[in-house]
């Protein structure tokens, strides 16, 4: 799974790819948690251009009784996101980047856990692959949810968890947000584990256990 990432660089390299201006300011994020509003580039669904929103981590799908849902559905499985219900239109339609530039697994080791930092070794930014949906109900206003889609281990993460976040490449990012006319019915090549080779994870302290810590700390490395 993914349950923790960050976001603390300067992302403009990749809003010119994207085709967007700039990216809104915010500080430096070192333990971006579930529920919380997080960064993200979609098609707007009525200009069709590419927009930076902040959406909430948790998808809540349209036809569900109770947003509350959403803190079970900060992650979809890249293996059937095509075809689970809580999932399956959003994949279709509604595709997003999660804006990050690394993210945390926990390591089990004996009866404790482990925390792990793992980023790309120079530090770039990079972009999750998301979904995102609206919800409302009796004339609430509406909420703008998310996901990250994962998938299984690379051979660095193998030894860490057997799960990790779908990190996109460049090259795949018009695609994945639509405007390549690509097929979506089925689970997606691009969902695959990145490559090791430009990886690098190390352990860090327990403090970014607690989201309420939000620290340059959290990535400090274990002497």
């Amino acid at each position: 799974m993914c349950g923790r990432f960050t976001r603390k660089g300067n992302f403009q390299q990749l809003a010119q790819l994207l085709g967007i201006s700039s990216f809104p300011a915010s500080p430096p994020r070192y333990n971006i948690a579930p529920s919380q509003m997080i960064a993200c580039v979609r098609t707007n669904p009525e200009s069709q251009e590419n927009e930076c929103v902040e959406l909430k981590w948790g998808l809540v799908p349209s036809w569900a009784k109770d947003p509350s849902i959403g803190h079970k559905m900060i992650n979809a499985r890249a293996e059937t996101v095509a075809e689970k219900p809580s999932f399956r239109k959003a994949f279709q339609q509604r595709r997003c980047l999660i804006l990050a530039d690394g993210f945390y697994e926990w390591k089990r080791e004996g009866k404790a856990k482990q925390p792990y930092y793992i980023h790309f070794a120079d530090n770039r930014p990079f972009a999750f692959a998301g979904l995102w949906e609206r919800w409302g109900k009796d004339g609430n206003p509406s909420l703008e949810s998310c996901a990250i889609i994962t998938t299984g281990p690379n051979a660095l993460m193998a030894s860490i968890h057997h799960r990790m976040p779908v990190i996109l490449h460049p090259k795949d990012y018009a695609s994945w947000l639509g405007s390549m006319g690509q097929d979506f019915s089925t689970p997606n090549a691009m969902l695959q584990p990145h490559l090791s080779e430009s990886l690098e994870a190390y352990p860090v302290s327990p403090l970014v256990n607690n989201p309420r810590h939000d620290t340059l700390s959290c990535l400090q490395p274990l002497e």
